[in-house]
């Protein structure tokens, strides 16, 4: 690596990292009575800091393919095998970077606003500057060991984020929650590992490390199908957990309970990006494994569905956007599967804006209602005329309506399906579809619910006149939050179109997005991008006659669909099959009686056996206890004569 983007690098990485630690150890402890918001002024100094280094890199990455820069220095040696740490800079980091801090950023600034007078403020903002840090130390490592320390790290710090309020129980089950589902995967991704560490000699012969990530992507092409498809699969486990995709998505719909912009943060551009960030970085490890790949598309598609249908019947804001989060990570997925990386990294570039968009304005909602619950909204566009127009905007976006930037990469990825022929690229193109439609329908019935209508008594109603929390206050958010909106709302509206245009555009070059991260465009179809807004439309349509024009009763159609809608409802009762059956049954009571035998039948035993043993032995002994100093002179001299006997024997 150049001199020149190794500092910068190393740099980007360590600016939110010291903004932690001096908030941890000098801002809060000693400042904080003082200079109450110094925290939040800190973070936002280091993370734009951040940012402009990331858009250096970015420029400096631009007409270069393969990696620029690689850089490591060495950590510790185990034999002949030397583990490094490093940084790998080529232009999938340069991209991912950008996002990481350009959304970070912005997040930061509007916490200023939504965390103003909270008591944990430093410490707010503390945590967020680690989580930026651990983000980035994820994008920027050179080694498959360090990737996974910061990956933990992420881990960890959406942990402390989620059960921010750890005062409030649900935050605190939400928090464990979180932390313990995604560590399942978790095991996948270090069982990996584990397999390079023990197979490292198949790795030394031919030169390579097999903890660099680069020589790793090499030995793709020597390393047996059956090992490529293991060790695929078990990176594949660590990205299900963090993206939250099926069967491991239960805890991204609880982690809502914690601040809204730390929500923003999670679903846009740190944690459950970095599942499909590494799937990416180890796609040319995927792409030598059919298996591999067909299973990363269809749970990807599957998930796409899936996830959409919770979006349909949910009431809490934020758990419409968080399971529409678990459906745009399912699309990208996809898009993995069907060997469309760059297409998949297109499509994670717009989501982050749209996604942190609409979350930060679920927050501004809240900020004037004092709810979530949509049931207590409506009429809301009258107040927050800046709120609405932004989100709808990123609403739209979401659903993929041209022009806007969420069109753009939902149409790259059906073609990808669609044009990559076989039953498994076919059958996740009609999944991908269907996912089309309802999300265009779910995201439009919270647009029609939140804004539309009449208002309808925000918290002061949902507690039945019992006060509120949060007081009702019906006007647009403080200009700190609303920037954020606006800024987000521009790039909701152009990013697409800008990053991957059809032409030239202003000196931008034709895809150069998918063409920059090494994939191949597409020419574009216009059939297939018409039949995909007509599919999206005809959710919008749905979602207007139940919701604006009411011609179609919502209490109507749930009543004639009461079924199904109890069964989405309750998320197809996967709570009450984890947390009743396989942690209830299976763990409490399987492991815990067998548990509970082995401390009966066998420490208890071995410690009742040894006593038994001692207390016999010393029986047995205690006859030759004669006291007779002759006796003792007789067996020394035997032992002795034994000795020398055994010598003569064995001992030449």
């Amino acid at each position: 690596m150049s001199s020149i983007y190794e500092p910068q690098a190393w740099a980007i990485l360590f600016l939110p990292l010291a903004s932690f630690v001096i908030i941890a150890l000098l801002i809060r402890p000693f400042l904080n009575q003082r200079y109450s918001r110094l925290s939040g002024y800190v973070t936002i100094a280091a993370v734009g800091a951040a940012f402009i280094l990331s858009l250096l890199v970015l420029k400096s990455t631009l007409g270069h393919e393969e990696p620029i820069g690689w850089v490591s220095h060495p950590w510790l040696t185990i034999g002949d095998l030397e583990i490094r740490v490093g940084i790998l800079l080529d232009p999938l980091t340069a991209i991912m970077l950008v996002v990481v801090t350009g959304v970070s950023l912005l997040v930061q600034v509007y916490s200023q606003g939504y965390m103003k007078g909270d008591p944990g403020y430093s410490r707010y903002f503390a945590f967020m500057s680690l989580f930026t840090a651990s983000m980035l130390g994820v994008v920027l490592s050179s080694s498959i060991l360090q990737l996974y320390v910061f990956w933990e790290m992420v881990g960890l710090c959406s942990y402390l984020l989620i059960g921010f309020w750890y005062h409030r129980p649900a935050a605190a089950a939400a928090a464990k929650k979180a932390f313990i589902v995604t560590r399942i995967g978790d095991v996948g991704f270090l069982l990996a590992i584990l397999y390079l560490f023990l197979h490292r000699d198949t790795f030394l012969a031919q030169g390579l490390n097999p903890f660099d990530i680069t020589d790793i992507w090499a030995a793709a092409l020597v390393l047996p199908a059956f090992a490529v498809t293991w060790l695929s699969l078990g990176i594949f486990a660590g990205a299900v957990g963090k993206s939250g995709q099926f069967p491991l998505h239960t805890w991204l719909p609880d982690a809502m309970e914690g601040p809204t912009p730390v929500s923003a943060l999670i679903h846009a551009a740190t944690m459950v990006a970095a599942g499909v960030f590494l799937v990416a970085r180890f796609f040319p490890l995927f792409q030598e494994s059919e298996t591999a790949m067909h299973t990363v598309a269809l749970i990807g598609g599957f998930t796409a569905v899936f996830a959409a249908t919770m979006g349909l019947v949910m009431y809490d804001i934020k758990r419409v956007m968080a399971y529409s989060t678990v459906s745009q990570l399912g699309y990208m997925m996809l898009a993995l599967g069907v060997g469309a990386p760059a297409v998949a990294m297109f499509h994670l570039f717009n989501h982050a804006f749209f996604k942190a968009l609409l979350f930060l304005g679920a927050g501004s909602v809240n900020h004037a209602t004092g709810t979530f619950d949509m049931r207590y909204m409506g009429g809301l566009r009258r107040h927050m005329p800046i709120t609405y127009v932004t989100m709808a905007i990123g609403s739209l976006s979401l659903a993929g309506i041209f022009p806007l930037s969420g069109f753009w990469s939902k149409d790259e990825i059906l073609l990808e399906a669609w044009r990559g022929g076989g039953l498994v690229n076919q059958l996740v193109f009609w999944m991908a579809l269907a996912g089309v439609f309802l999300t265009a329908f779910y995201v439009s019935r919270m647009m029609f619910m939140t804004f539309h209508g009449t208002f309808r008594g925000g918290a002061e109603a949902e507690g039945h006149g019992q006060g509120a929390e949060h007081p009702v206050h019906l006007a647009e958010s403080p200009w700190v939050m609303v920037l954020p909106l606006v800024v987000l709302g521009v790039l909701a509206l152009g990013s697409g179109y800008v990053a991957n245009p059809l032409g030239d555009l202003a000196g931008i070059p034709a895809h150069w997005f998918v063409e920059f991260l090494g994939g191949h465009a597409e020419p574009a179809s216009l059939s297939l991008a018409a039949v995909s807004t007509l599919v999206a439309l005809l959710g919008v349509g749905l979602a207007v006659l139940m919701y604006q024009t009411r011609t179609l009763s919502p209490d109507a159609v749930g009543r004639a669909l009461r079924p199904a809608r109890e069964l989405l409802s309750h998320r197809y009762y996967l709570d009450s099959l984890y947390e009743g059956v396989l942690v209830g049954r299976l763990f409490y009571r399987g492991v815990a009686r067998f548990l509970d035998w082995v401390d009966r039948e066998v420490v208890d035993r071995t410690g009742d056996g040894v006593g038994w043993l001692g207390r016999n032995l010393g029986r047995g002994l205690a006859p030759i206890q004669t006291g007779q100093l002759q006796a003792y002179g007789v067996v020394i001299s035997l032992g002795i004569l034994a000795i020398i006997g055994a010598y003569l024997v064995f001992g030449r």
